[in-house]
């Protein structure tokens, strides 16, 4: 057994009385003592993630973009200016999921994101695809990661950080901004607005102390699961991996299928499926009665098959159960779940639940 990795922010996620918890094989704030008070924050005010666990790596070379084209199912073609970023999909050549990142055009290049517990298993992914490219990463252990998320969110980092006020207001959903060894991203992975900030790991104490003095709580991992699945985002590992195509799992829209000429790993996998019929989709679950969905438990949909739940919890905003489901395609308004032996009945809906505070299904 190996000890546990720690963030640049340890030290103060100590200071703020949080409960460290082993995730991914780094030390992490699970919370600093309500998860639902913390989930409420991010939804009413502004709260931060220390997210210094997930993997920054630059992308360089004379070969950056056709390499990244070949390698991931988006295409970056499409990319029409530094800082613009897009979510796409790492693919197996059997059209099963790698991981699930974000790449931004820079100045030299790329930066791509992707998440802690594959990190080992892409960066050697990645490696073994390169030969033939000019290509280099680096990987940017040498930056931490906050992301600051709620309706005030952006207001309270411009007020931290004021000579960068306009333009970080300037910003549209999923563009960063560098400036300097920082770069502000205005994403996130809550359905609030927000910014993912990367900041040099020597900065980066003293800018969370600045942002809890401006008014942000520190929030921990339990609350962002929470925001993320009332927000309909996937979880890898959970809701993808490498058993699942993104066309079952809610990531059809991240695959570029024009033109049609390049040819990224999985792509002809993913062709098949959709001549046969992909016989499994992603549908939301809302359970509004008594219970709670959870992972693992099995949807009986009468007549037509059976499917699982892939993430489920209570809402701590509808203030009922809710759940991520892979069922068969031809699903439709209603399902059951096997509640410890009994079949419950549960509505179908299209995703997210909520967004920017406010419930989105009918």
């Amino acid at each position: 057994m190996t000890a546990p990795k720690r963030t640049p922010l340890f030290d103060a996620h100590v200071a703020a009385g949080a409960k460290m918890v082993d995730f991914a094989g780094w030390e992490m704030p699970i919370h600093y003592g309500s998860q639902l008070k913390e989930h409420e924050i991010v939804r009413s005010d502004a709260g931060m993630f220390d997210v210094s666990h997930m993997t920054v790596i630059d992308i360089s070379g004379a070969d950056a973009k056709a390499w990244l084209q070949q390698l991931i199912a988006n295409d970056v073609a499409k990319l029409p200016f530094e800082g613009k970023a897009l979510y796409s999909g790492m693919l197996t050549e059997d059209g099963t999921v790698v991981d699930d990142l974000i790449v931004y055009l820079t100045s030299y290049g790329y930066r791509m994101v992707v998440n802690a517990g594959t990190t080992d298993k892409d960066l050697a992914w990645m490696d073994s695809h390169k030969a033939g490219f000019d290509v280099s990463l680096n990987v940017r252990r040498d930056l931490a990661m906050l992301a600051v998320q709620g309706p005030t969110a952006i207001a309270k980092v411009c007020a931290v950080k004021p000579q960068l006020a306009d333009a970080i207001q300037s910003l549209k959903v999923f563009q960063g901004l560098p400036a300097g060894d920082w770069f502000f991203a205005r994403t996130g992975y809550t359905g609030e607005d927000g910014l993912e900030i990367m900041i040099p790991a020597g900065e980066a104490i003293t800018f969370f102390n600045e942002l809890v003095a401006a008014g942000v709580a520190p929030i921990g991992l339990g609350a962002r699961d929470t925001l993320r699945l009332e927000a309909g985002m996937n979880l890898y590992g959970h809701d993808m991996d490498e058993t699942v195509s993104p066309l079952q799992a809610g990531m059809g829209w991240t695959i570029a299928w024009e033109p049609a000429s390049r040819d990224f790993i999985g792509r002809k996998a993913l062709e098949a499926q959709k001549a046969a019929g992909v016989p499994m989709k992603q549908v939301g679950l809302v359970l509004e009665g008594r219970g709670v969905l959870r992972e693992g438990q099995k949807v009986v949909v009468e007549g037509v098959g059976e499917g699982i739940i892939t993430s489920g919890t209570f809402s701590p905003t509808l203030k009922h159960s809710i759940a991520i489901a892979r069922v068969p395609a031809a699903t439709g308004d209603n399902a059951q779940v096997d509640l410890r032996g009994t079949l419950t009945a549960v509505r179908v809906v299209k995703m997210p639940f909520v967004r920017n505070g406010k419930k989105v299904f009918n």
